[in-house]
């Protein structure tokens, strides 16, 4: 009886969680006036419902909740928070159905219609892939941007199922929040950005932040928070005069303020190499405000910036005029930072309705708005050029996914230097690219016979970086012909794939070439290609994929008459055998659709040692972990496994993209061996100050080092120490001794490049 009794209220309980999930629809409806402009769509929606329950039926998420709530909340997502209409809403409700049960795509045309059904294929991952070399991640992300092409409502819900997904990460496995969590801050943050989600993107970075190093996302927010009841009066004296004057000048506005993201602020913290408290613009005010009839909505910003430099003194180094010149992704508005009578620096934001909801809701809203003002048509066409620019990558593309995934990356970057053409047309170019990216960005032709430029009538090499407002003429030959050698110093998505398009095949004869000398070598000493014989010539040449190593050999770019030598040679550095790491399990079922499909370690704890037949680990040179640092495990395809730091960002790209080949690891013990670490410091220069510093570190600490160096200008100081460290907790210590040094003003851990 007891167990009918149980089955009952498990029934009951199921039944009233569906009831629950129908008001849940019910309110996206009645919320959203797009959601129900006629009763077809209404009905739509319900129908959607309705199948996707009975569809789902049984089914529960990790954490135990009926699944219909995921995809119900992705629809409320694709609603109010993204502001899409009926069919969005509806392909929302269904995205799952074809992956997870047993209907069809031809079952959805049939019952709803060829674009909803259109949009759910394009969310529907690819079940499996023919070459075990190719990224299934990355494959199934060029089908999605394909879908994207076609119709941009497939990345927007994307995007709304991948918040979803990070806001109930929770109850995963570490090892899937790390690889989910890298792959949100690698792609999906930049691609919401993109598309002018500002408040998406902010909490896609938030809660990848909390969930790769929750106690840096803890301790800044408990600051945050401090800071925000501290600031409260500082905000207060710019605001009330700021009121009276819109009041006067009869304006309908809304003031609110606007705090920056956890995850902005700790990076402008690594970036910068600045703490907590030296970062001023934590805080800023939004003026949003209804326009007035008759007036541009330019006119009316520069009239509200003019009312408000004229009760605060501006800093005129941080003005951003983004009215005049809208950001590619068509966010508009115009930013001001004041002096408040608190004496403390206030950004201040001002925005007409339509900015505030084109900045909140990007994409979507930029096509409520198309064709309705003058002052977006730039944005429209920007992303309308993005677009188009994707399906250019599309056709291009190589057969390496994994080659599309970067090309796309590097897409991402936005577009912020404003250059010009002879004739005085302006496009929008990233920063960092440079004359032969412009030259690529006109036309493919002019980018294939260009030999030079002239940025602002004097002529410079194709190599030349532009700057905003450089006014470029690209000079051509007929005999020119394009190098493979130009990758290098072009940027920009549309440059690199047209390139690597022109050498494509070029490029795989030279590979076949290269794999067959190495085979031929090595068949002199009676030995095949295997793994083990890869990573060490990887290792050996410095290279990172078998492709690159091939075709460095088959274009003689370098020799293997000294194979041999370099086989028999032990592989790896002693460094890296010291330790004992723990590797997290990676067989957990996930009802995330991505499944670990890679054998990785079956050992939970490995000790590293001089032995050959032991695995080896290497510890990888873009970041340079130490015992004690958040650390992931990516093994290769050759069965190497390299050691990154968990907020490298060749860490995150590979998480993104290989995500199953990767392990969570931690440090057990590192007493044995010290590792090579810089620190910087700065502050105000003092006789005997590089005396204490250094007697810190040597005689307090017993800490070796291996260079020191310091310069003094203008009484302030800047030194670089490299010194050999056992682990991240002799490196706090050693910091925080260090920083109670009278006159040391800031001193960090100098991070590689490839962490920024």
């Amino acid at each position: 009886m007891t167990t009918n009794n149980n089955i009952s209220n498990a029934s009951a309980e199921t039944l009233q969680d569906e009831e629950l999930a129908r008001q849940m629809v019910q309110d996206i409806i009645a919320r959203n006036p797009r959601c129900r402009k006629d009763e077809g769509s209404v009905q739509m929606i319900k129908k959607a419902f309705e199948l996707a329950n009975d569809a789902h039926r049984g089914m529960r998420r990790r954490s135990g909740e009926l699944y219909i709530f995921h995809p119900v909340s992705v629809a409320r997502i694709t609603a109010e928070e993204i502001g899409l209409g009926a069919t969005s809403v509806s392909a929302a409700l269904l995205h799952d159905v074809v992956e997870d049960t047993e209907f069809t795509l031809q079952d959805l045309e049939k019952l709803f219609s060829p674009k909803v059904a259109q949009i759910v294929d394009g969310l529907t991952k690819l079940e499996n892939i023919i070459d075990q070399q190719e990224s299934l991640q990355a494959e199934n992300f060029r089908k999605l941007l394909m879908s994207m092409i076609e119709d941009a409502r497939v990345i927007l819900i994307k995007i709304a199922d991948r918040l979803h997904n990070m806001r109930t990460l929770n109850s995963m496995p570490e090892h899937k929040r790390y690889r989910i969590s890298a792959e949100t801050l690698y792609i999906y943050s930049p691609i919401a950005y993109r598309l002018g989600l500002y408040a998406i993107k902010s909490e896609l970075e938030d809660l990848s932040l909390k969930n790769e190093q929750p106690k840096v996302y803890e301790e800044i927010y408990n600051r945050l928070q401090t800071y925000k009841r501290d600031y409260e009066s500082v905000i207060q004296s710019v605001e009330s005069p700021i009121r009276a004057a819109l009041d006067n000048a009869g304006y309908h506005y809304d003031i609110k303020a606007r705090t920056k993201s956890i995850y902005s602020i700790w990076k402008k913290m690594q970036n910068k190499g600045v703490q907590f408290e030296e970062i001023y613009d934590i805080i800023a005010m939004r003026i949003v405000f209804q326009p007035k009839e008759g007036l541009q909505e330019k006119t009316q910003c520069w009239d509200i910036y003019s009312m408000i430099t004229g009760l605060f003194r501006p800093n005129p180094d941080r003005l951003r005029d983004w009215v005049s010149t809208p950001k590619s992704n068509g966010y508009e508005a115009l930013h001001t930072t004041v002096m408040s009578p608190r004496g403390r620096w206030v950004e201040v934001q001002i925005r007409s309705e339509r900015m505030d909801e084109v900045a909140e809701r990007g994409l979507a809203a930029h096509w409520k708005y198309k064709g309705n003002t003058d002052s977006n048509k730039k944005g429209d066409t920007e992303i309308d050029a993005w677009l188009e620019s994707l399906r250019h990558i599309l056709d291009t593309a190589t057969q390496n996914s994994m080659e599309f995934f970067d090309t796309f990356k590097l897409n991402l970057f936005s577009q912020e230097l404003m250059i010009f053409t002879p004739q005085g047309e302006m496009r929008s170019m990233p920063i960092g690219s440079t004359a032969l990216d412009f030259a690529f960005e006109i036309h493919s032709n002019v980018g294939f016979h260009c030999i030079g430029a002239k940025i602002n009538y004097k002529l410079e090499p194709l190599s030349y970086v532009l700057k905003s407002g450089d006014q470029v003429e690209i000079i051509t030959s007929e005999n020119q012909r394009p190098h493979y050698e130009w990758i290098n110093f072009c940027t920009t998505a549309k440059a690199r794939a047209n390139i690597k398009e022109a050498f494509k095949n070029e490029r795989r004869q030279i590979i076949e070439t290269g794999e067959k000398m190495v085979s031929d070598e090595l068949a002199k000493y009676k030995l095949t290609i295997n793994a083990r014989i890869l990573r060490k010539m990887l290792t050996h040449y410095h290279f990172d994929n078998r492709e690159d190593l091939y075709y460095a050999i088959g274009n003689k770019s370098i020799a293997i008459n000294d194979l041999e030598k370099n086989l028999r040679q032990k592989s790896g550095n002693r460094l890296i055998r010291i330790w004992n790491l723990s590797f997290g399990s990676s067989h957990s079922h996930s009802d995330y659709d991505e499944d670990d499909v890679v054998a990785l370690p079956k050992n939970k704890n490995i000790v590293l040692s001089d032995d050959e037949k032991q695995q080896q680990y290497v510890i990888a040179p873009c970041c340079h972990p130490i015992p004690g640092d958040d650390v992931v495990a990516y093994v290769d395809e050759t069965g190497s496994i390299t050691l990154h730091s968990r907020s490298c960002i060749q860490a995150l790209r590979l998480m993104s993209s290989h995500g199953d080949r990767i392990v969570a690891a931690q440090w057990q013990s590192h007493k044995v061996m010290s590792f090579l670490v810089e620190i910087e410091m700065n502050g105000i220069d003092r006789q005997g100050l590089v005396s204490e510093i250094t007697g810190i570190i040597s005689q307090q600490l017993h800490v070796k080092m291996r260079s020191v160096s310091f310069e003094t200008h203008d009484g302030i100081f800047v030194g670089n120490i490299f010194l050999y460290i056992y682990d991240a907790h002799d490196l706090q210590v050693l910091l925080d001794k260090i920083r109670n040094v009278k006159g040391v003003y800031n001193v960090l851990r100098k991070e590689h490049s490839a962490n920024k």
